[in-house]
């Protein structure tokens, strides 16, 4: 199949659809990232890229924490609401349920499955537009009902993802394979 050459593009897919809980004013704040991601396994840790102008990087930074909270499926709508309005000019602490962990001070959105409890451990400057938020994964927390086998049921969990090639929420596919198994197989011989 013929390639085209499209220039540089943020066209990873798909990408988290994550809601991003920080503390502004005392208060509970809740945004969308998708430019969020694992950058180290051990210890566990998380970068989120948000643009300077966002009101969410004020509580992080004061507070030194941040959640990401994986919502599923059926939350769609009020993801996409607190992605759309400002924490400025709305007060969207209402938008989930706050629930907090062992550092106190990052809010966790009680109706997603996961949630991830984040220490700030350092800021990056990107272009003099973002910021590079890297955080440590103090805590993780799942709905016990999805705990199955000593592992996440991720079907069940149901999470969202966004696809910024066509700018929509999305589910999750069937399971195509397991892992640094599937591949062990002979590779087709042409």
């Amino acid at each position: 199949m013929e390639k085209m050459a499209l220039g540089p593009r943020t066209f990873l897919c798909p990408m988290p659809a994550a809601l991003i809980g920080s503390a502004v004013h005392d208060r509970p704040n809740w945004m969308v990232a998708a430019y969020c991601g694992l950058v180290q396994h051990d210890p566990p840790m998380i970068g989120l890229s948000l643009a300077k102008t966002h009101y969410t990087n004020e509580g992080i930074r004061k507070s030194g924490s941040f959640s990401v909270n994986i919502p599923s499926s059926d939350l769609v709508e009020r993801l996409d609401h607190c992605g759309i309005v400002s924490g400025r000019t709305e007060d969207k602490s209402g938008c989930f349920s706050a629930f907090y962990g062992v550092l106190g001070n990052a809010p966790m959105a009680a109706e997603c499955p996961l949630n991830l409890e984040c220490r700030l451990r350092q800021v990056v400057d990107f272009l003099g537009t973002n910021e590079l938020f890297i955080g440590e994964i103090v805590e993780t927390y799942v709905n016990s009902d999805l705990w199955v086998g000593g592992k996440v049921d991720v079907a069940r969990m149901d999470p969202l993802v966004f696809t910024v090639l066509d700018s929509l929420y999305r589910r999750l596919g069937p399971v195509v394979g397991k892992a640094w198994e599937i591949g062990r197989c002979a590779p087709p011989t042409d």
